[in-house]
């Protein structure tokens, strides 16, 4: 934001910035942020050194400037300690600054968001003959600074911070309550563009390093067998074809570093934000998509289906075959890399996240280039693949033990899905694996071109039928409440109407009702018109209060089962077919709305 629209904000919400009064002395605290006051020592020694800690909690997007420099209006964070008789206050120490893309202006500002902590360091002054109860400093911290957000700052009017330093000569100082951090340059982000060369030529290779690091971690591990066969059937062809498949493989590695730097770009020139290392690991999305990839390689290791190239583009790329697979085996084993990372690697790519665009792009590549180096170096000397094994049958008893860690990896992804997501995917998983059975094994080479072509559009058919009904995202159009007796004895003493779906999670008949009766949105919309209480009773387990009452209350024998009470009526309405929704419909029309 400019340094004109900072003073006018400034004027506009002056008033609202004010905290409250009523928290106690060593607590400030507002809707936007709570400040509180931590002493490293309950008793200091004279002579000693000892630190207050400041610590700032602010609601989601907002933030305070960092530095004047780059704060409009010079309105950075300032806190000032009070000099006593005995205490005497060194510089604050304040944390590292994040960057904030303003796209008002097209600048990045410092600021300090969210949690953090300033240090206030101070000397006990050389006294004799110190009393316990006598010798006490008052101190009292005045804090200044625009606490802004996206649309709107505020200059609150803070008040202090006092706090009581006791000094005891016989203070025990030996567990402090918190460590001062290293003294930095402060209100800079770590190695900022404009330092001297050596910090820059130094995180270049920090970043080099940290893309070594990513080819010994876990989550590379499933497809590092799929790698060592891929160098194995290497060793069997030419040296120019081998090296060429090799580079190719490095290539794809340095293809998803691109894509994350493009995404880099994009980000900040747009939204203002940064991409956070491993965060498209938050994204069910994403976390599908990779756990489904895993799936169909698990199912090509065990030659459910193969993928070939035709004759005639085979006799035309010559040694192309296989180049696209290379490209991709790399891209997908830099994917992997991706959740589970040390510290060296956060703290390249954030270095990179802080730098102008050119140069934050260019340090994301090197990571890339020192992922893909040890694969690189191993295809460029032909020596080292000669010492592989040589192919045979173990090459085949690997490749399937590949496809079984794969799917332990697919289903560890599975797993990490929100709870809702899960049933859908791997109901999608089966179904993906039965339509590429049908593409692999209902045909071979000497199949009829019309019968080849059939099997294989039914099979893509049925796997997009299949993302449609299982991986659609789940939309609760009618507001359940959990089976509960008293619940529902309360609703019918006064006259309410009552649906109970009784459902269990192993009926696929009760899926059925599902989808074909209660996700209809005249049947929701009216259910809310005339206030009927809808209950899921859920007899997935012998013991549930739900499944007793089908049993001993309703005398169902099974489910799916639903059942309608209505006022007036001595007896319910009750369906054990899977197709009712027009008559629930007629049913609940007549009752009158509330």
């Amino acid at each position: 934001m400019r340094k004109k629209a900072i003073v006018l904000y400034l004027i506009l919400f002056l008033p609202v910035g004010v905290v409250s009064a009523a928290a106690p002395a060593d607590t400030i605290k507002s809707d936007i942020i709570t400040i509180w006051l931590q002493q490293q020592h309950d008793f200091v020694n004279p002579s000693s050194r000892s630190a207050l800690a400041v610590h700032f909690q602010l609601e989601k997007d907002w933030y305070f400037y960092a530095s004047k420099k780059t704060a409009p209006g010079g309105v950075n964070l300032k806190l000032r300690p009070s000099a006593g008789k005995l205490t005497s206050f060194s510089e604050p120490i304040f944390p590292q600054p994040q960057l904030y893309f303003d796209k008002s202006s097209g600048q990045k500002l410092e600021v300090f968001g969210g949690s953090f902590t300033v240090y206030l360091p101070f000397m006990v002054a050389d006294i004799k003959a110190v009393s316990v109860k006598k010798d006490v400093e008052s101190v009292k911290i005045g804090i200044e600074g625009a606490v802004c957000s996206g649309f709107q700052c505020r200059m609150p009017d803070f008040g202090q911070l006092t706090t009581e330093v006791k000094i005891a000569s016989d203070a025990a100082m030996s567990e402090p309550k918190f460590a001062l951090p290293q003294l930095i340059q402060q209100n800079k982000p770590v190695l900022l563009a404009g330092q001297a060369g050596h910090s820059i030529l130094f995180a270049l290779v920090l970043a080099f390093v940290a893309g070594l690091s990513l080819n010994i971690m876990p989550c590379v591990w499933p497809v590092l067998p799929v790698i060592v066969l891929r160098f194995v059937g290497q060793a069997k062809q030419s040296k120019g074809k081998s090296v060429v498949m090799g580079l190719l493989f490095c290539l794809g590695i340095l293809l998803f570093f691109a894509c994350l730097a493009g995404a880099n770009i994009i980000l900040q020139l747009f939204y203002g934000t940064v991409l956070q290392w491993g965060d498209q690991f938050r994204s069910p999305l994403f976390v599908t998509a990779m756990a489904l990839l895993l799936v169909v390689l698990a199912l090509f290791m065990f030659d459910v289906f193969t993928i070939t190239v035709p004759s005639a583009v085979a006799a035309k790329a010559g040694s192309g075959k296989g180049f696209i697979g290379a490209v991709g085996m790399g891209f997908l084993a830099a994917i992997l890399s991706t959740p589970c990372s040390f510290a060296i690697l956060a703290a390249a790519f954030a270095w990179a996240q802080a730098q102008p665009l050119p140069l934050g792009t260019f340090t994301i590549m090197v990571i890339g280039l020192g992922m893909a180096a040890p694969y690189a170096v191993l295809t460029l000397l032909p020596g080292l693949l000669a010492r592989l094994p040589k192919p045979g049958r173990w090459m085949e008893i690997f490749k399937q033990a590949v496809g079984f860690i794969l799917l332990f990896i697919a289903v560890w992804l599975i797993l990490a899905l929100p709870q809702q997501h899960r049933a859908g995917v791997l109901y999608f998983a089966l179904a993906i694996g039965f339509c590429l059975w049908m593409w692999g094994r209902w045909v071979d080479y000497s199949t009829k071109l019309f019968r080849k072509l059939t099997v294989r559009i039914i099979s893509v058919a049925l796997a997009f039928a299949a993302g449609l009904y299982f991986l659609a995202p789940p939309v609760e159009l009618i507001d359940w409440q959990e089976y509960d007796a008293e619940l529902i004895e309360s609703a019918l003493e006064h006259q309410r109407p009552v649906l109970i779906k009784f459902t269990a999670d192993w009926c696929i008949s009760c899926r059925f009702v599902e989808k074909t009766v209660y996700s209809r949105k005249d049947i929701a919309e009216i259910i809310r018109q005339k206030s009927v209480l809808a209950v899921r009773a859920d007899t997935t387990v012998r013991d549930y209060p739900a499944t007793v009452a089908l049993r001993d209350i309703y005398n169902e024998p099974g489910v799916p089962v639903s059942i309608l009470f209505l006022p007036g009526r001595r007896e319910p309405v009750r369906w054990r077919s899977k197709a009712f929704a027009n008559e629930l419909k007629e049913l609940l029309q007549e009752l009158p709305s509330r």
